[in-house]
């Protein structure tokens, strides 16, 4: 199979460059593009630059040029944007890889719908290790399913937009379906004032957002007389983007649909 040449959308934030370093050292993965918005200052320097490493790929302000370089475009931005750099793959018959979170359900409706056309893998956690947990999650649900209140708490640096974590509502929703729920109804995030005692049948979320944490998930299984916690901690984003490479590369074989990282890994 031929090296799959990819466009990095948001060139210039923390994931982006951490993007770029991991497509410059994944095997089968050449990076054709990079770009981020107008006003941004690196807008013309060389992609590798806070590598160390020189690479002939300027960031550029053009998306929609950017995209049509490469065959896949990986994007890990904000919602408005993906959609809009979702828009020109699907126009342009481009591969999409997309890790950024917080979309609501309209946004989550033209994923869907961009799937009857190109390969999009959605997922929203593309590390190997958060997608172990995810399995373990399952076991774990089906084992504790009575007796058992289930907690999420999640952990990221100041300057994450959207709470609880795409990662930690996925959690949620793993065990959800394992227990036979619906997280939509038996979800509470949150606790203040008098809120009585706990409704055994709710999942709760709690969120911690401070300093430079990277992403820290744990889900609590609390009995009488024991606790369960199943956790993962992130020391870099460097697992989030060798990830994204997997599912790049993943995408490759595929016309159109719309997968996760559980189909990227062969997790189903």
């Amino acid at each position: 199979m031929s090296d799959i040449r990819v466009a990095i959308a948001g060139a210039s934030g923390r994931m982006g460059r951490m993007l770029i370093e991991a497509a410059l050292q994944e095997e089968g993965v050449v990076l054709a593009a990079a770009f981020d918005r107008p006003a941004t200052p690196f807008i013309g320097r060389d992609a590798g630059e806070m590598a160390g490493v020189v690479t002939g790929v300027m960031i550029g302000d053009d998306a929609e040029a950017a995209i049509a370089a490469a065959d896949c475009v990986i994007d890990f931005t904000r919602p408005e944007g993906t959609l809009a750099h979702l828009a020109m793959a699907r126009r342009l018959g481009k591969a999409m890889v997309i890790g950024t979170t917080g979309f609501d359900a309209t946004g989550k409706a033209a994923i869907a719908a961009a799937g009857d056309d190109i390969p999009v893998v959605f997922a929203p956690n593309m590390a190997v290790g958060v997608n172990a947990v995810f399995k373990l999650l399952e076991v774990a649900a089906r084992i504790l399913s009575e007796g058992y209140d289930v907690e999420v708490i999640e952990a990221h640096h100041r300057f994450k937009v959207d709470a609880p974590s795409g990662t930690a509502l996925r959690m949620g929703e793993v065990v959800a379906r394992e227990l036979g729920r619906d997280l939509a109804s038996c979800a509470v995030y949150g606790r203040e004032g008098y809120t009585g005692e706990r409704d055994a049948a709710t999942i709760g979320f709690s969120t911690i957002r401070g300093g430079d944490v990277v992403g820290d998930h744990t889900v609590l299984f609390a009995g009488i007389g024991e606790r369960i916690e199943i956790t993962h901690k992130s020391g870099s984003r460097m697992p989030y983007a060798l990830g994204s490479m997997r599912a790049a590369r993943f995408l490759a074989g595929c016309e159109r649909g719309v997968f996760d990282m559980q189909d990227v890994l062969g997790l189903r």
